[in-house]
């Protein structure tokens, strides 16, 4: 596959999977045996932990939404900056909602094999997430 489908298929997790909620879209966009090294820890890092980490999140902010600020392809890889948007109305991780709306960062990169992502890397601004839903305490 060229780094241009490559890129339109990235473009389908935040836009497709996360923000509508199209779950059964990994089944088609990633391989069986795809590693996520981002879901939580004690997580198996397979699809099956990729589609309950994204229903989660989804229970949590029902109203989540991702912008792709910008992508970088290179080779297999496919590099996403996000923000992420929403407000929290259901549990997440175990922390009661607060009601309160939140904007936070994230990057991501997904190798790929033949069209599909066979492996996925994230780091979200957790910190930042937390401490605007009142979960966490800002400094000073």
């Amino acid at each position: 596959m060229s780094i241009e489908e490559n890129k339109a298929t990235a473009r389908r997790f935040p836009l497709e999977i996360a923000n509508q909620g199209k779950v059964e879209l990994l089944d088609e966009l990633t391989a069986p045996a795809a590693v996520d090294h981002q879901v939580p820890p004690g997580w198996p890092p397979t699809v099956e932990s990729t589609k309950k980490l994204v229903t989660m999140l989804r229970a949590a902010f029902p109203d989540l939404e991702y912008t792709i600020e910008f992508e970088v392809a290179e080779g297999d890889k496919v590099m996403q900056r996000l923000t992420g948007r929403g407000t929290m109305k259901g549990e997440l991780m175990g922390m009661p909602p607060t009601g309160k709306h939140a904007v936070w960062t994230e990057s991501h990169i997904m190798r790929f094999a033949n069209g599909k992502v066979v492996e996925h890397w994230g780091n979200v601004d957790q910190v930042g997430m937390m401490q605007q839903l009142g979960l966490m305490p800002s400094p000073g």
